[in-house]
Protein backbone atom coordinates (compact mmCIF):
# COMPACT_ATOMS: atom_id res chain seq x y z
CA UNK A 1 0.00 0.00 0.00
CA UNK A 2 3.19 2.57 0.70
CA UNK A 3 4.94 1.58 -2.85
CA UNK A 4 1.30 2.80 -4.21
CA UNK A 5 1.15 5.73 -2.47
CA UNK A 6 4.68 6.38 -3.47
CA UNK A 7 4.11 5.78 -6.97
CA UNK A 8 1.14 7.87 -7.19
CA UNK A 9 2.90 11.08 -5.24
CA UNK A 10 6.17 10.45 -7.91
CA UNK A 11 4.01 10.76 -10.77
CA UNK A 12 2.21 14.13 -9.10
CA UNK A 13 5.66 15.98 -9.32
CA UNK A 14 6.55 14.85 -12.81
CA UNK A 15 2.99 16.35 -13.80
CA UNK A 16 3.23 19.22 -12.10
CA UNK A 17 6.85 19.97 -12.89
CA UNK A 18 6.13 19.27 -16.76
CA UNK A 19 2.77 21.51 -16.84
CA UNK A 20 5.59 24.25 -15.07
CA UNK A 21 7.71 23.79 -17.62
CA UNK A 22 5.49 24.24 -20.61
CA UNK A 23 3.52 27.16 -19.05
CA UNK A 24 7.25 28.93 -18.66
CA UNK A 25 8.12 28.07 -22.57
CA UNK A 26 4.83 29.74 -23.71
CA UNK A 27 4.84 32.57 -21.66
CA UNK A 28 8.72 33.74 -22.10
CA UNK A 29 9.25 32.41 -25.98
CA UNK A 30 6.75 35.85 -26.88
CA UNK A 31 3.76 33.31 -27.84
CA UNK A 32 6.09 32.41 -31.28
CA UNK A 33 4.31 28.89 -31.37
CA UNK A 34 0.91 30.46 -30.61
CA UNK A 35 -1.29 29.78 -34.24
CA UNK A 36 -1.42 32.90 -36.76
CA UNK A 37 -4.31 33.70 -38.87
CA UNK A 38 -4.97 35.30 -41.71
CA UNK A 39 -7.45 37.92 -42.59
CA UNK A 40 -8.92 38.56 -45.55
CA UNK A 41 -10.18 42.45 -46.18
CA UNK A 42 -11.37 44.32 -48.87
CA UNK A 43 -9.88 47.67 -49.20
CA UNK A 44 -11.17 51.00 -51.25
CA UNK A 45 -8.40 51.84 -54.14
CA UNK A 46 -7.65 55.40 -54.24
CA UNK A 47 -5.47 57.77 -56.30
CA UNK A 48 -3.14 59.66 -54.75
CA UNK A 49 -0.64 62.93 -55.91
CA UNK A 50 -2.77 63.84 -58.71
CA UNK A 51 -1.49 66.84 -60.31
CA UNK A 52 -3.73 70.07 -60.43
CA UNK A 53 -5.86 70.17 -63.63
CA UNK A 54 -6.41 66.20 -64.09
CA UNK A 55 -8.14 62.98 -63.23
CA UNK A 56 -7.87 59.40 -63.20
CA UNK A 57 -10.64 56.77 -64.39
CA UNK A 58 -9.93 53.14 -63.74
CA UNK A 59 -12.46 50.17 -63.20
CA UNK A 60 -10.67 48.16 -60.18
CA UNK A 61 -11.60 50.10 -57.25
CA UNK A 62 -11.63 47.55 -54.68
CA UNK A 63 -8.43 45.45 -53.31
CA UNK A 64 -8.52 42.45 -51.85
CA UNK A 65 -5.44 41.77 -49.10
CA UNK A 66 -4.51 38.80 -47.27
CA UNK A 67 -2.40 39.48 -43.91
CA UNK A 68 -0.92 38.01 -41.13
CA UNK A 69 -1.02 40.40 -38.39
CA UNK A 70 1.99 39.73 -35.51
CA UNK A 71 1.45 36.92 -33.09
CA UNK A 72 -0.86 38.19 -30.07
CA UNK A 73 -1.71 41.50 -31.46
CA UNK A 74 -5.27 42.09 -32.18
CA UNK A 75 -7.26 41.64 -35.49
CA UNK A 76 -6.36 44.50 -37.81
CA UNK A 77 -9.35 47.05 -38.70
CA UNK A 78 -10.10 47.54 -42.83
CA UNK A 79 -9.62 51.65 -42.00
CA UNK A 80 -6.45 50.91 -40.76
CA UNK A 81 -5.12 49.62 -44.62
CA UNK A 82 -4.65 51.66 -47.64
CA UNK A 83 -4.32 50.90 -51.29
CA UNK A 84 -2.98 54.02 -52.93
CA UNK A 85 -2.15 54.43 -56.66
CA UNK A 86 0.86 56.75 -56.27
CA UNK A 87 0.46 59.34 -59.72
CA UNK A 88 3.07 61.94 -58.60
CA UNK A 89 4.42 63.63 -62.01
CA UNK A 90 2.10 61.68 -64.16
CA UNK A 91 0.64 63.77 -67.05
CA UNK A 92 -2.02 62.58 -69.64
CA UNK A 93 -2.08 59.18 -70.88
CA UNK A 94 -2.79 55.32 -69.70
CA UNK A 95 -0.46 54.20 -67.57
CA UNK A 96 -0.25 50.92 -65.53
CA UNK A 97 0.05 51.49 -61.47
CA UNK A 98 1.21 49.32 -58.98
CA UNK A 99 -0.82 49.23 -56.03
CA UNK A 100 0.79 50.20 -52.66
CA UNK A 101 -0.44 49.34 -49.44
CA UNK A 102 -0.23 51.78 -46.34
CA UNK A 103 -0.55 49.46 -43.21
CA UNK A 104 0.75 48.55 -39.23
CA UNK A 105 3.64 45.97 -39.24
CA UNK A 106 2.17 42.91 -41.04
CA UNK A 107 2.87 40.36 -43.17
CA UNK A 108 0.96 40.58 -47.05
CA UNK A 109 0.40 37.32 -48.08
CA UNK A 110 -1.65 38.20 -51.42
CA UNK A 111 -2.91 41.34 -53.04
CA UNK A 112 -5.09 41.23 -55.79
CA UNK A 113 -5.00 43.45 -58.39
CA UNK A 114 -1.31 44.04 -57.84
CA UNK A 115 -1.11 46.88 -60.41
CA UNK A 116 -4.29 49.31 -61.94
CA UNK A 117 -4.62 49.95 -65.52
CA UNK A 118 -5.91 53.43 -65.49
CA UNK A 119 -6.07 56.41 -68.27
CA UNK A 120 -5.19 60.13 -67.14
CA UNK A 121 -7.12 62.80 -68.41
CA UNK A 122 -7.05 66.71 -68.71
CA UNK A 123 -9.82 67.52 -66.17
CA UNK A 124 -12.97 70.36 -68.03
CA UNK A 125 -16.02 71.71 -67.08
CA UNK A 126 -19.03 73.25 -68.50
CA UNK A 127 -21.93 74.93 -67.50
CA UNK A 128 -25.69 73.43 -68.44
CA UNK A 129 -28.53 75.01 -68.38
CA UNK A 130 -31.00 72.80 -66.41
CA UNK A 131 -34.10 70.46 -67.90
CA UNK A 132 -36.86 68.81 -66.67
CA UNK A 133 -37.95 65.42 -67.43
CA UNK A 134 -41.00 64.74 -66.07
CA UNK A 135 -42.27 61.05 -65.61
CA UNK A 136 -44.91 58.86 -63.92
CA UNK A 137 -48.45 58.39 -64.87
CA UNK A 138 -49.89 61.10 -62.58
CA UNK A 139 -52.51 63.16 -65.29
CA UNK A 140 -51.58 66.40 -64.26
CA UNK A 141 -50.63 69.55 -65.77
CA UNK A 142 -47.68 71.61 -64.60
CA UNK A 143 -48.73 75.28 -63.86
CA UNK A 144 -45.57 76.68 -62.85
CA UNK A 145 -42.20 75.24 -61.50
CA UNK A 146 -38.83 76.73 -60.33
CA UNK A 147 -35.49 75.70 -60.24
CA UNK A 148 -32.55 77.09 -57.82
CA UNK A 149 -30.27 77.15 -58.84
CA UNK A 150 -31.37 77.15 -62.79
CA UNK A 151 -27.88 76.06 -64.13
CA UNK A 152 -25.23 73.25 -63.24
CA UNK A 153 -21.42 72.85 -63.88
CA UNK A 154 -20.36 69.45 -65.30
CA UNK A 155 -16.34 68.82 -64.29
CA UNK A 156 -14.80 65.44 -66.02
CA UNK A 157 -12.54 64.11 -68.80
CA UNK A 158 -12.52 66.18 -71.78
CA UNK A 159 -13.66 63.25 -73.89
CA UNK A 160 -16.13 62.09 -71.42
CA UNK A 161 -17.36 65.46 -71.49
CA UNK A 162 -17.84 65.84 -74.67
CA UNK A 163 -20.71 62.87 -74.16
CA UNK A 164 -23.13 65.40 -72.14
CA UNK A 165 -26.24 66.34 -74.47
CA UNK A 166 -27.51 68.00 -71.03
CA UNK A 167 -28.37 68.26 -66.72
CA UNK A 168 -31.99 66.31 -66.21
CA UNK A 169 -34.60 67.04 -63.35
CA UNK A 170 -36.17 64.09 -63.05
CA UNK A 171 -39.68 64.89 -61.93
CA UNK A 172 -42.58 62.13 -60.94
CA UNK A 173 -45.90 63.09 -61.78
CA UNK A 174 -49.07 61.91 -59.60
CA UNK A 175 -52.74 62.48 -59.45
CA UNK A 176 -53.25 64.47 -56.36
CA UNK A 177 -50.43 66.24 -56.01
CA UNK A 178 -51.06 70.03 -55.77
CA UNK A 179 -47.69 71.20 -55.53
CA UNK A 180 -43.78 69.94 -55.11
CA UNK A 181 -40.75 71.48 -53.39
CA UNK A 182 -38.00 69.23 -52.77
CA UNK A 183 -34.21 68.46 -53.00
CA UNK A 184 -33.81 66.67 -56.53
CA UNK A 185 -30.05 65.03 -57.78
CA UNK A 186 -29.34 66.51 -61.19
CA UNK A 187 -28.21 64.20 -63.84
CA UNK A 188 -25.57 64.32 -66.95
CA UNK A 189 -27.09 62.60 -69.88
CA UNK A 190 -26.31 61.89 -73.23
CA UNK A 191 -28.04 62.45 -76.33
CA UNK A 192 -30.32 58.88 -75.66
CA UNK A 193 -30.99 59.75 -72.20
CA UNK A 194 -28.65 57.97 -70.55
CA UNK A 195 -26.64 59.03 -67.67
CA UNK A 196 -22.92 59.33 -67.54
CA UNK A 197 -21.42 58.53 -64.56
CA UNK A 198 -17.85 59.36 -65.18
CA UNK A 199 -18.50 63.06 -64.66
CA UNK A 200 -19.03 65.24 -61.49
CA UNK A 201 -22.50 67.59 -61.45
CA UNK A 202 -21.97 70.22 -59.50
CA UNK A 203 -24.41 71.27 -57.42
CA UNK A 204 -25.73 67.82 -55.92
CA UNK A 205 -28.76 69.03 -55.24
CA UNK A 206 -31.52 71.18 -57.33
CA UNK A 207 -34.64 72.38 -55.58
CA UNK A 208 -37.35 71.97 -57.55
CA UNK A 209 -40.90 73.78 -56.63
CA UNK A 210 -43.41 73.34 -58.76
CA UNK A 211 -47.56 73.32 -58.62
CA UNK A 212 -49.83 71.31 -60.36
CA UNK A 213 -53.20 71.31 -61.94
CA UNK A 214 -55.80 68.44 -63.02
CA UNK A 215 -55.57 67.64 -66.56
CA UNK A 216 -57.73 66.00 -69.17
CA UNK A 217 -58.00 62.54 -70.73
CA UNK A 218 -56.18 64.14 -73.48
CA UNK A 219 -53.90 66.52 -71.78
CA UNK A 220 -50.57 64.67 -69.94
CA UNK A 221 -48.44 67.64 -68.44
CA UNK A 222 -44.72 67.33 -69.61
Amino acid sequence: MLQIVRHNFALKILSLSLAIVGWAYFRFAGNALLPQFEQHLNVPITAANLPPGLIATYADKIAAVAILPKAGEPPIKPEEIKAVLDLSNRSAGVYNVPVQLVAPSVVVQSLSPASVSLTISKMDQRTFPLAIHYGGQGNVVVSHFTLTPSSAVVRGPTETLAQVATVRIDVQLANGKAKLDAMIRPVAVNSAGQEISDVQVVPNLVRVQAQFLPGTASAHGR
